[in-house]
């Protein structure tokens, strides 16, 4: 217990506060835009921010990793809090938190192998397309000045890093706020501005259940949103806890991660927050600014909420420009360049399968949907593949009037009608010998086939011998093979 408290808290104190604080500079604005991106006022944000980083650095499974209101969370609660409302949102937060707790005790943080890295970065470019597209509203029917001043903080943002010594050391994002704020009020600029989109918080957040009827109807409403938001919030927060093994050399719990996000969610909808999850930058921004352990998320969380109490009169000033220059800065840094200029070098399979999570999350607006297509087209792809590798070799002894067929592969549903189709079974034998001794059996498909094969060389007056049967294949084929069973041809034929 002693050594776990040390290890996961109080191992990197310094580095941890230093880190901590750097990154509750940066969430402020993130925060406020990604606020603005699901239609709420910019409290609800920055309330979620606050309560799920706080809750997660006790009970999530990975230390070190911030999580908070993402944009990747953001997108998929426009059309509800459009269509029914804030109050609806948090009641849908909360639902999505009780689905992941579900998900982590369902051991379903495990899953995440069966994502493919080609669905990984069709993700996280359908991503990077949302959150440029969220930008636009705030670019159209405005004055020059909106535009200059988006320009101009584009342009702080990418050229502050390379000044020497403080380049490094100070956020870019939070120079581009504090400068295009101060030039904003100096000048006088009749643009929009944070204070324009709602109020922010002045106190404590509290208890609070969401004002909505318990019944069936709202849970019908609210669940077609929760189901997307904890699907997404979890596979976010599994890449992102993947990206931060890598970058530590160390573990993270998974499943606990997931009940641990479910519970910080729950968190968030009962003191007025939206539902979010790891954030990949910002987890990445602490792990290289020094922070390690679960200190330094808890630091960031606590931080975040007081400066927020405290420069309030400061933020409601911020001009939208400027935030909008920080998501422009968050897309271009999560799409994956590299994916567009690998396309001539990787497979077609593999960019089929990125361009096609792409389409249908930018064309739906539900990552979940372009994750699950990605999944399903990686996974169909995968069995054609393995299906060619299939191969059955034959050799006649002449003697015996014997054909041997040697049978090298995977055997199911993808290569079942190839394994039928390379038996000759008009050939004139007096026994038919099948090897499976370098083959495995997978599902019912490939007993089927087999059933049918060796029914249908007895019906032209064969022996049929099978051999070579590896335990598992024969444990499947004792199961649900009918070929050495009585009635064989009937219970085939389905008489």
């Amino acid at each position: 217990m002693v050594n776990t408290l040390k290890n996961e808290w109080l191992s990197n104190i310094r580095g941890d506060i230093l880190s901590g604080i750097v990154v509750a500079l940066a969430l402020i604005p993130e925060a406020i835009a990604f606020s603005i991106i699901a239609g709420v006022d910019p409290k609800v944000g920055l309330y979620a921010s606050f309560c799920i980083a706080v809750i997660i650095a006790f009970v999530g499974g990975r230390p070190g990793m911030i999580s908070a209101a993402t944009a990747a969370m953001a997108v998929l609660m426009v059309t509800l809090v459009k269509e029914h409302g804030l109050e609806y949102l948090l009641a849908a937060t909360i639902l999505t938190g009780v689905i992941q707790i579900v998900a982590g005790y369902l051991k379903l943080g495990s899953l995440m192998r069966f994502v493919s890295r080609s669905v990984v970065t069709g993700f996280v470019n359908a991503l990077a397309i949302l959150i440029f597209m969220a930008q636009l509203p705030e670019l159209t029917n405005v004055t020059w000045h909106v535009y200059a001043m988006t320009a101009a903080g584009l342009g702080i943002i990418y050229l502050f890093p390379l000044l020497p010594k403080v380049g490094k050391t100070i956020p870019s994002p939070l120079v581009c706020i504090v400068v295009l704020t101060l030039v904003s009020v100096l000048m006088g600029l009749d643009i929009r501005t944070v204070g324009d989109m709602g109020a922010l918080p002045d106190t404590l957040p509290i208890f609070l259940w969401p004002d909505v009827p318990l019944n069936m109807e709202t849970l019908m409403i609210i669940l077609p949103y929760s189901i997307p938001l904890a699907i997404v919030g979890l596979l976010e927060s599994m890449m992102t806890a993947t990206i931060v093994d890598d970058l530590t050399d160390t573990e993270s719990d998974r499943n606990r991660e997931c009940k641990g996000q479910g519970i910080a969610n729950i968190g968030s909808g009962l003191i007025g927050g939206m539902a979010g999850c790891a954030m990949i930058g910002q987890s990445v921004i602490n792990v290289k600014s020094g922070g390690r352990t679960r200190l330094s998320t808890l630091i960031a969380g606590v931080f975040l909420l007081i400066m927020v109490l405290v420069l309030d009169s400061v933020l409601v000033q911020i001009p939208m420009a400027a935030l909008v220059a920080v998501m422009i800065m968050v897309s271009i840094g999560t799409f994956s360049w590299d994916s567009i200029r690998n396309l001539k070098e990787h497979p077609v399979s593999t960019n089929v399968v990125m361009l096609v999570t792409v389409i249908v999350v930018v064309a739906t607006h539900n990552l979940a949907y372009g994750v699950l297509a990605g999944v399903l087209l990686a996974a169909l792809f995968f069995a054609n593949k393995i299906g060619h590798y299939m191969v059955v070799r034959s050799e006649l002894d002449d003697q015996t009037n014997t054909r041997t067929y040697k049978v090298i592969g995977q055997v199911f549903f993808s290569s079942s009608e190839k394994f039928l189709q390379s038996f000759d079974f008009k050939e004139a034998v007096d026994k038919v010998v099948i090897d499976l001794s370098r083959a495995h059996f997978w599902d019912i498909t490939a007993v089927g086939s087999l059933d049918k094969a060796v029914i249908k060389f007895r019906r032209e007056g064969a022996d049929v011998e099978v051999k070579g049967l590896n335990e598992a294949s024969a444990t499947i084929i004792d199961r649900f093979g009918v070929h050495d069973k009585p009635d064989a041809i009937d219970q085939l034929m389905g008489h």
